[in-house]
This record gives C-alpha cells, structure tokens and sequence, in this order.
C-alpha cells in the first residue's frame, strides 16, 4: 500500500492539515507532496484531482478526494481512525460532518493564517453563533466521553477535523470557554501540529489573497513567520 498526500501551503490550508495530521498522528506511511497555492491554481490541481482542489490522496492508481472522503477511505482500511466505543463514534461522525459543512462564518472571517496573530475588528453575530457552537461542541465531546480528545482518550478524525479550527482561535484569541481552550492548547502541542506549525512559519511564499483576507478584518499583531 503506497499512499501520496497532496497538499498545499502549511500557513494558509486547512483542508489540506485535516488528512495530513491525522496520518502523521496516527504514523500511516505517506509520501508528503506539497503544491503551493497561485493566483489560480484550478487547471495545475486538474492535473491529479477531479475537483481542482487539495487535499487528494493517490493510492496507487486510486485518487481520493475531499478531505472527508479521505478519511473515511483510511478508516476502513485502518484502526483507529475512528472511536472504537459506537456512541463516541456516532457523535464523532455528526460532529466531523458539522465541521466539513458548516461553520462558513468562521471559515471566511477568520482564514487559517498560522503565523500571525491578529485583533479582529468586530465580532458579528453570525460568527459569534460559531463560536458558541464550536464552544458547546467540544464542551459535550471531552464531558461525555472523558478526554483528553474530543471522542475519548485517542486523536480520531474528528481531532484532525478540528484542527484548523484550534490555530484560528489561536490566531485570532477566538472565545470558546475555559473548557474548548485547554482542547485547542493541546492539539497544537501535539507533535503533529508542532511539525506542521513548523513548515508553516518556516514558508516563504506568500499568497496574496490569503494575506488580504486577513487584513480586510483584522490588525495583525504579530507574523512570525520568516
């Protein structure tokens, strides 16, 4: 088995850290390829994914795409993906799904930027109610199935399907409760995120849009990036 895991800059993609960090969490062998994002990255992404999108994985002469799709491509080919105890699986599930479909407010307000920090200039109301989803969400994850993870006490995909989620809180000082920050405190230390953080800030390439996107809502405050 012979797995390649495209992705694109470790600063700006989010969907691209979901799959990668699970694998790396969980030590599933992969070949690591990276493709900066451009003005327009649309036809150089055809070349190897239908949908012109990254994350993809290629398994040989298969080609798996969305970041969903992924995981749930290794889940049946790898234990441990998802909780073992069926109820933790369950919410698991709903919760990941949740994250894959929702949460456009916080998508779009606050774009994964792993080397800043910055001060949003106002919170509206329909990133407010993400915010307190996502404070509700990990709160009922880490009581009803007693931690330290999300689903229990090993890293599954609904970690992994949060992940982003942790840097831009970070990022941005986002106000998920006592509870969901000492969740976002430990997924970035794990050595995973550590590892991505570090490709991250050691980038070079800029990509415009993504860098305008920030500046349109908020005051950077620190980059530490090269």
């Amino acid at each position: 088995m012979t797995y390649t895991l495209i992705t694109a800059n470790r600063n700006y993609s989010s969907w691209s850290l979901r799959p990668w960090v699970l694998m790396t969490a969980l030590d599933t062998p992969f070949k690591d390829v990276i493709i900066y994002f451009e003005e327009d990255n649309y036809e150089r992404f055809r070349e190897f994914t239908p949908n012109g999108q990254v994350p993809c994985l290629k398994d040989n002469d298969l080609t798996i795409w969305d970041s969903l799709a992924i995981m749930e491509y290794l889940a049946e080919r790898h234990e441990g993906c998802w909780p073992e105890e069926a109820k933790a699986r369950m919410w698991a599930r709903c919760a990941a799904a949740e994250m894959h479909g929702g949460f456009a407010p916080l998508r779009n307000i606050c774009p994964m930027n792993i080397g800043v920090r910055a001060r949003l200039h106002k919170i509206e109301k329909p990133l407010q109610r993400n915010l307190d989803r996502i404070s509700e969400l990990f709160a009922q994850g880490l009581e009803s199935f007693g931690g330290p993870w999300l689903a229990g006490d090993t890293f599954t995909i609904v970690d992994a399907f949060y992940a982003p989620v942790a840097f831009r809180v970070r990022s941005f000082d986002l106000g998920i409760g006592p509870i969901g920050r000492e969740w976002v405190d430990q997924i970035i230390a794990h050595p995973a995120m550590q590892h991505w953080e570090a490709q991250a800030l050691a980038e070079t390439e800029r990509e415009i849009h993504h860098e305008e996107e920030i500046a349109a809502v908020a005051t950077v405050i620190e980059d530490f990036r090269v």
